[in-house]
């Protein structure tokens, strides 16, 4: 499925998009994490495509690893004000962000909840039961992302410059802005 078709049916309804946050929403920053609000900073056109996407899609969906808090780097009250600006900017712009979900577990901690496993996925259909992973697009920067979008039957959309085998993905953009031009 191509760009443009996937745009007229997202703009059809029915459909949720699940993003990952780090390089995806927000400036990743390699070799550390965001670990407070002053430390995220939105990519350009971000905040305007989710206007886009608020407009047609049924749910908006964040999942996103956050290993810094199994390092003891950051503590679940820091993700909790890092996510409290992200969505009041999001309001801000005039968009909406109906749920985030994070894991916070280690690489090697054998989690469902960490990506690529479906975990967080999972937990988003427990709780809006109308998401049919066939009509999601799971928008990501990394291999496991794409990897849990596959496992799902979900359509992916590789965002940056990440190598990633081309079967893993539907498309690619350099930025989320680009699925909107």
């Amino acid at each position: 499925m191509d760009k443009e078709m996937l745009q007229n049916n997202v703009k059809a309804g029915g459909w949720t998009i699940f993003l990952d946050r780090d390089g995806v929403v927000n400036k990743r920053k390699y070799a550390s994490y965001v670990m407070n609000r002053s430390e995220f900073e939105f990519l350009p056109g971000v905040l305007d495509a989710l206007v886009e996407f608020s407009k047609y899609a049924e749910k908006i969906v964040v999942v996103t690893n956050q290993r810094g808090i199994a390092r003891q780097l950051m503590t679940e009250e820091d993700l909790a004000d890092i996510h409290a600006y992200f969505l009041e900017e999001v309001e801000k712009a005039g968009a909406r962000i109906d749920r985030i979900y994070h894991c916070p577990d280690d690489r090697n901690s054998g989690s469902t909840c960490r990506k690529p496993h479906p975990g967080m996925a999972e937990q988003a259909q427990k709780d809006f039961p109308s998401i049919q992973f066939f009509r999601s697009i799971m928008f990501g920067d990394s291999m496991t992302d794409m990897q849990m979008g596959r496992l799902l039957g979900m359509r992916c959309v590789l965002i940056g410059s990440e190598r990633i085998p081309e079967a893993l993905y539907d498309f690619k953009l350099k930025q989320l802005a680009d699925f909107w031009n």
